[in-house]
């Protein structure tokens, strides 16, 4: 049995992309605050989109380059400036010199391999997140490194490539619905914490509902694609980890510090982010409890079958041993074996082989061990 989990262990750390857990770091060469981009290869062209608002006015516009949003950087109104694709190291090293951003900090931008974070400036907030979600082709788990830029009057959102589950705070922004174009820009900050927050309960419930599916095919007629599954489940569960206990430490730094840019009242907004990311952090551990569970009951599930098995073969060697004995010790090549000579021989031999073999059937079935 010991060596039958190890193989089973063996196999999971093959299949287990450890890679997807361990950060990818930078050159040991490269330049302390240089902006060059680490991440997944990307050749698609950087959209870059500004909604500016207040509690009466609103526009939106798609940018050509990060000089256009200099009318906005100093308005009174919030402005939220979205750049989405940080593999141009050209675009990243523009934000840094018409926003007046730190060079570490551009660094940790254009790395997309960093955990969530949060760092206080002197007239801006850095926060990293981490932005779950399901390829809608095949539903595979994706996550997205989004870095945000809090300033007075102003958010810049920066992802790593276009399309986002932000579309609902977007459109909110536009009807003029709720609170968010009456607050300022650190409210802004906590519907998009909020946003990526809550959509961690969707890839959840769609994890969860696989692991259900997958339950109860390991209680039918567990298979190696079952066991795939649990692994698989494994590793999703293991890469959302890596994101959602930084997350929860980072929106309670947020509202448990004295940050100049947040207002009290959306230290109570954030308080109820909070709540939701303790909410995510538990449902995941139960489903990571309930992964390990499944796996410790396929391999006890294939133990006992292999015992079943074993069992049914010990009894048939059992039944066999006393057959073979008196066919051997008949078959032996001498001459004055007086049982050979009998006329009646045969007949009893075949006799005597059919009343142990009974005989030893019902002995095994009275032990249950049948």
């Amino acid at each position: 049995m010991g060596t039958y989990l190890n193989i089973m262990k063996n196999k999971f750390l093959r299949r287990f992309d450890i890679s997807r857990l361990v950060p990818r770091m930078g050159h040991p060469s490269s330049v302390p605050g240089s902006d060059k981009y680490i991440g997944i290869k990307r050749e698609h062209p950087v959209k870059i989109q500004v909604l500016d608002y207040n509690e009466t006015e609103f526009t939106e516009k798609e940018l050509g380059s990060i000089s256009e949003s200099l009318p906005f950087k100093d308005s009174p109104s919030v402005t939220w400036l979205n750049i989405s694709g940080v593999h141009d190291e050209k675009i990243i090293h523009e934000v840094g010199e018409v926003f007046n951003i730190h060079p570490l900090v551009m660094e940790d931008i254009a790395n997309t391999t960093h955990r969530p974070k949060i760092e206080e400036h002197d007239n801006y907030l850095f926060v990293i997140i981490k932005m779950a979600y399901l390829k809608e082709n095949n539903g595979e788990l994706q996550l997205e490194q989004v870095s945000l830029l809090v300033g007075k009057d102003y958010v810049i959102s920066l992802q790593e490539k276009e399309g986002d589950i932000l579309e609902g705070l977007r459109e909110r922004i536009r009807s003029n619905k709720g609170k968010i174009r009456k607050l300022g820009s650190d409210y802004l900050m906590y519907g998009i914490l909020d946003t990526v927050v809550d959509h961690y309960f969707s890839v959840l419930e769609h994890i969860g509902e696989q692991i259900e599916e997958t339950e109860e095919q390991l209680l039918q007629s567990p298979s190696q694609e079952t066991l795939n599954k649990i692994y698989h489940h494994k590793q999703e569960l293991m890469f959302l980890r890596k994101s959602i206990w930084p997350m929860r430490e980072v929106v309670s730094s947020l509202q448990r510090s004295d940050f100049e840019l947040i207002s009290k009242d959306t230290f109570l907004y954030l308080r109820d982010v909070y709540d939701h990311t303790v909410q995510v952090a538990e449902t995941l551990e139960i489903f990571r409890e309930m992964s390990s569970g499944m796996l410790d009951l396929y391999l006890s599930t294939v133990s006992n079958k292999m015992n079943e098995v074993m069992k049914v073969l010990t009894i048939f060697a059992a039944i066999f041993i006393p057959l073979t004995f008196i066919a051997g010790v008949y078959g032996m090549n001498f001459r004055f074996m007086p049982e050979l000579e009998w006329r009646y021989g045969y007949p009893l031999w075949w006799a005597l082989i059919i009343m142990l073999t009974i005989v030893m059937f019902f002995f095994f079935k009275k032990k249950k061990w049948w």
